[in-house]
């Protein structure tokens, strides 16, 4: 089967809260949701950050708005104003996770 990166078919936005980061990703076309929802795991998630995240993932599923909600624990080595990382919001990760490759 052929694999794209996510970014071929969704967009995401990050925010944060402490030591908590939340990844939206948001299909550009309603018809992809359902392989974000197939293939964009909360196990798949964590092995893609695997070395940055220290805690769970915990996926929710909005299909009116054709997105997943991730909600990355222990994300920002200690939260914004603890952390001396160059991205302590983590905004940039939710550009590295639309570097997931997934099968279409």
């Amino acid at each position: 089967m052929p694999r794209i990166k996510l970014r071929e078919i969704a967009h995401a936005r990050a925010g944060d809260k402490g030591n908590i980061l939340n990844i939206a990703v948001i299909a550009y076309h309603p018809d992809d949701y359902t392989l974000l929802q197939e293939q964009v795991t909360t196990e798949r998630v964590a092995a893609h950050f695997r070395g940055l995240i220290e805690g769970p993932v915990v996926r929710f599923e909005l299909p009116n708005l054709g997105a997943l909600n991730f909600v990355l624990h222990r994300a920002l080595a200690g939260g914004v104003t603890r952390s001396l990382r160059l991205d302590p919001h983590g905004k940039s990760l939710s550009s590295a996770l639309l570097e997931l490759k997934i099968e279409i």
